[in-house]
């Protein structure tokens, strides 16, 4: 089997809402999302829809039961977390929260050499955003974790 040495492995969310026309202005507002794609549903759903928060895609639709398509609204809260990097993670914070995210996690620098935190949007998705605030090697990281948690 004769691979691409330029081919890069990537992974695309792929967010599954209950009102993903809501989802999309929200995320547009609030994270300044850019739409790509849109496919409507007969009924009025959104089916199919692309958008880039900076280089970083994201795939979502509406619930559709009946293909097993269901949103952390109807399961009750998602299990997994999405990481986004960002340029400015307080503005970004702002911007979030004033469009309707709620902030779980307080945004601060941390011993990783990320400035984070944690936020929760409307639809039920959980959000870590962060900038990157220093390169700190494994060795480093060790020692710091080792400091800070015994």
């Amino acid at each position: 089997m004769k691979t691409d040495p330029d081919f890069k492995t990537s992974v695309t969310p792929y967010l599954c809402v209950h009102d993903a026309n809501a989802a999309l202005a929200f995320y547009k507002n609030a994270f300044g999302a850019v739409e790509t794609l849109r496919m409507g549903a007969p009924d009025g759903k959104l089916g199919h829809a692309e958008f880039r928060v900076g280089a970083a895609l994201f795939m979502i639709s509406d619930e559709f039961p009946e293909m097993g398509v269901l949103s952390p609204k109807t399961l009750g809260g998602s299990p997994v977390m999405l990481s986004l990097d960002v340029p400015d993670v307080d503005a970004f914070a702002a911007q979030a929260t004033a469009a309707g995210a709620t902030i779980t996690r307080e945004v601060k620098d941390q011993f990783y050499g990320r400035r984070s935190g944690q936020l929760s949007d409307p639809f039920g998705h959980r959000w870590d955003i962060g900038t990157t605030i220093e390169e700190v090697s494994n060795e480093e990281l060790h020692r710091r974790a080792a400091a800070l948690f015994g």
